[in-house]
């Protein structure tokens, strides 16, 4: 147990905006950042276990810090952050839209909301004990690299198949043929005058 507030307590004394406000908060009320930040946790678990708008507070936690401090990655001259929090919005996604799928069923389960929330919040963990890098590595990087060929392929189709049928929809436009290029024009006939017909011409290009 000792080793466990330990390494919490290194954890909240990392350089951050969470360090920064904890600090904030310490010398103003003498209070230990470590029990602030348990007094904290306490109170987030059992609101969003009982609480009113426990799914909007969920969601406010997994997008607004992350957003925040996606920014400061993007302003700043390191990359290693702009990767960290680049792995966490694609672990985010594919989160997303398992919920979608499985959120009927799994609201009606007690303290989905609190289990959520300590999800992402595993997610948002820097280092060795980041739920994104994890999951990153273990399950979506492998899925990525054995299918993104075939994926690919399915996208450029896609593509085509959408340029063409814009092309199509235009008024006086001629739908490209398989190979992608373009129809050829018509040939215009050069104008030679008949023998007993002089004023008659051949039909002139468009």
């Amino acid at each position: 147990m000792g080793s466990l507030s330990q390494r919490l307590q290194r954890l909240l004394e990392r350089p951050g905006p969470l360090a920064d406000l904890l600090g904030r908060l310490e010398t103003r009320t003498g209070v230990r950042r470590l029990y602030l930040a348990s007094g904290s946790i306490a109170f987030l678990g059992l609101y969003l276990a009982f609480g009113y708008g426990a799914a909007l507070l969920c969601n406010l936690i997994g997008f607004v810090y992350p957003a925040y401090v996606s920014i400061k990655a993007i302003e700043s001259s390191s990359k290693e952050d702009d990767t960290t929090w680049l792995t966490y919005w694609v672990v985010y996604g594919v989160f997303s839209v398992a919920e979608f799928f499985s959120d009927t069923f799994l609201y009606w389960f007690p303290f989905y909301y609190a289990g959520k929330c300590v999800f992402l919040l595993w997610c948002m963990a820097p280092g060795r004990c980041s739920g994104a890098q994890l999951l990153y590595q273990r399950l979506i990087r492998p899925c990525f690299l054995k299918h993104h060929h075939a994926l690919d392929a399915a996208l450029g189709a896609l593509g085509t198949r959408v340029l063409d049928a814009a092309a199509a929809a235009r008024p006086g436009q001629q739908p490209r043929p398989p190979g992608g290029s373009a129809p050829p024009r018509p040939q215009c006939q050069s104008p030679s005058p008949r023998r007993g017909r002089p004023g008659r011409r051949g039909r002139a290009c468009s």
